[in-house]
């Protein structure tokens, strides 16, 4: 997993409306980029609502926030659309970008270990460092300590 002072991957993805998104269209911004398992399922959804209900907070420190997922281009536009979502997200199905960042990891599921997407986060400066890493998430409250996290 990518650490605190690490430069951030150049992750180049498209995003619900199929338009292609790279890290660098963002420099000068402060880039909250989260990792989360799957569209449309209860930890998920909850955590996009609260980024979503903060949002306009978060784009008054100048931020930006931008989910990443395996899921589809498809299935994102509906997801964004279902919830009202106002932030970018983006498509990664070949994994390059979840992979990246260390957020392709074995979890626990029904007593099987499986490969998934880990909900995680990173806090990317203007200049592209990272600066904050959220390894243990949890969905109903990061979004609060995301925004807290630039205000600092």
């Amino acid at each position: 997993m990518l650490k605190v002072g690490d430069k951030a991957y150049p992750f180049k993805l498209n995003d619900q409306h199929g338009v292609e998104r790279t890290l660098s269209e963002f420099s000068g911004k402060k880039v909250i980029l989260y990792f989360y398992p799957k569209d449309n399922t209860p930890g998920c959804t909850g955590e996009a609502e609260a980024f979503r209900d903060l949002a306009d907070e978060i784009g008054a420190e100048g931020g930006v926030i931008i989910g990443v997922s395996k899921d589809s281009v498809a299935s994102h536009v509906k997801f964004a659309d279902k919830y009202s979502l106002p932030f970018i997200l983006l498509s990664d199905p070949e994994l390059d970008t979840i992979k990246a960042y260390g957020a392709w990891q074995e979890k626990k599921m029904y007593g099987k270990t499986v490969m998934g997407v880990a909900r995680c986060t990173f806090i990317i400066d203007g200049d592209g460092a990272i600066v904050k890493v959220y390894d243990k998430v949890k969905p109903d409250t990061h979004a609060a300590e995301t925004l807290s996290c630039i205000r600092s």
